[in-house]
């Protein structure tokens, strides 16, 4: 009769008492309860939206995330549901090897906000941006001929002021007139400025600026109603 080999006894028990620990380790990580989800905004616009909104979204099969075990849910899912809202930009959803759910949020920022017969802001894309309960921007008031799916030249010229240190600070109105050319007006002055079309854009601004600086200087700032910078090699001012 041969020798029980005690040693590769011992081996084999411990291989099963660890698969068997492991098993059990396992189907307890998987049926563990999510908890509540760990929430980071990204970039400078952070209020338009709030945690609680986000956690109002992190919902699957009608149930919060934070009610529903590891193994059961839709990254992809959640992460599309937070993408379809008009507030958010962009969202990427993630689980931890603990089961502990992340969401990033990166949110729209609004460049102009239209003021006509409904009220709603326009995205630095080009979109349409619903105005929020938590904060108000403080961007240029679109008005005049607007149309949801009309929006390219208002967007164009807010986009261009977003981008200018002296417009961002003065334009507190773009309006579009009925042939889609535009006007805009400025903080503490109550003349109108028409650009017309928005070829030669930049010749037409610094040709305004050249004017504004000029014209603050010598203090005759309120001495006008209208600022024409429809034909770029000129500035044509109509008085009061």
């Amino acid at each position: 009769m041969s020798k029980i080999n005690f040693n590769y006894i011992k081996v084999i028990g411990l291989i099963i008492v660890v698969g068997f620990l492991f098993a059990f380790s396992n189907q307890r990580n998987k049926v563990r309860k999510v908890g509540k989800p760990s929430i980071t905004f990204l970039g400078e616009n952070t209020m338009f939206i709030t945690e609680a909104n986000v956690s109002k979204l992190l919902i699957q099969n009608q149930e919060p995330v934070s009610e529903l075990s590891k193994d059961i849910i839709d990254l992809d899912q959640l992460e599309l549901a937070l993408n379809y809202n008009p507030m958010i930009r962009q969202a990427e959803v993630f689980m931890s090897v603990n089961g502990g759910l992340s969401a990033e949020i990166k949110q729209k920022k609004p460049i102009a906000r239209v003021n006509t017969n409904a009220s709603y802001y326009i995205d630095e894309e080009g979109g349409f941006m619903p105005l929020s309960y938590n904060y108000a921007a403080r961007v240029p008031l679109v008005t005049g001929n607007i149309k949801k799916n009309k929006l390219d030249t208002v967007y164009q010229f807010a986009k261009f002021a977003d981008g200018d240190d002296f417009l961002k600070k003065h334009v507190i109105e773009i309006r579009q007139n009925n042939d889609d050319t535009i006007d805009f007006k400025i903080r503490k002055s109550d003349f109108t400025v028409h650009i017309g079309t928005l070829k030669n854009l930049k010749k037409k601004i610094n040709n305004f600026k050249a004017f504004y600086q000029k014209a603050f200087k010598d203090q005759i700032l309120d001495h006008y109603a209208v600022v024409n910078l429809k034909f770029d090699k000129q500035v044509i001012c109509t008085k009061k």
